[in-house]
């Protein structure tokens, strides 16, 4: 091949080359319309939380996998329940320790396909533990932004919270689920 023939090859090559190396489109949480949330159990019954205060870093695209992220970090003081007991004992050193550990904070380490669903792998730290944990997502677009449901659960003993008096699981729950709706508008 003759050099010209190079010169003007190469630049078309990279072209077509860069939508596949582009990255993910990022996305910023709109609050007023987003849930963080959680679930567990104590004495048998069920209840449901918030968390008032969080930030998330949203990079997404169902096409481009390899380059999506989450970075979500949550104030741990901001949760609530509805019981003023639980709500005052969440943030406290027997469960959260927001004292020494203000935030916990979950970072995407790679999604992945589980048949229909997409996972999102990543680690959790809480309480000065980080954990892997695995999310399910649902990624709809709307317009030019999506709505992100995620869903999973974690074993709150694995990051000490409510250890010590309050490990009996038959008395608080052993697994905490995690759910949140997130409306995104495009960046």
């Amino acid at each position: 091949m003759k050099r010209p023939a190079l010169t003007f090859l190469a630049p078309l090559l990279l072209t077509l080359a860069l939508p596949s190396l582009a990255s993910a489109a990022d996305y910023a949480v709109q609050p007023a319309a987003s849930k963080l949330g959680f679930s567990g159990s104590f004495q048998g019954q069920s209840f449901d939380g918030t968390f008032g205060k969080w930030t998330a870093a949203i990079s997404y695209d169902a096409a481009k996998l390899t380059t999506s992220k989450f970075d979500v970090q949550v104030d741990l003081t901001s949760a609530k329940t509805g019981d003023n007991d639980r709500d005052g004992a969440l943030p406290g050193p027997d469960f959260f320790n927001a004292a020494k550990f203000p935030q916990a904070h979950f970072v995407t380490t790679g999604f992945r396909q589980n048949g229909a669903q997409v996972m999102a792998d990543g680690n959790l730290t809480l309480r000065g533990v980080t954990k892997p944990v695995s999310l399910t997502i649902a990624f709809k677009p709307q317009g030019t932004g999506a709505a992100l449901d995620v869903s999973g659960s974690v074993k709150r003993l694995d990051f000490g919270v409510g250890g010590g008096d309050y490990a009996d699981t038959s008395v608080i729950g052993a697994d905490v689920k995690i759910n949140a709706h997130l409306v995104l508008a495009a960046k």
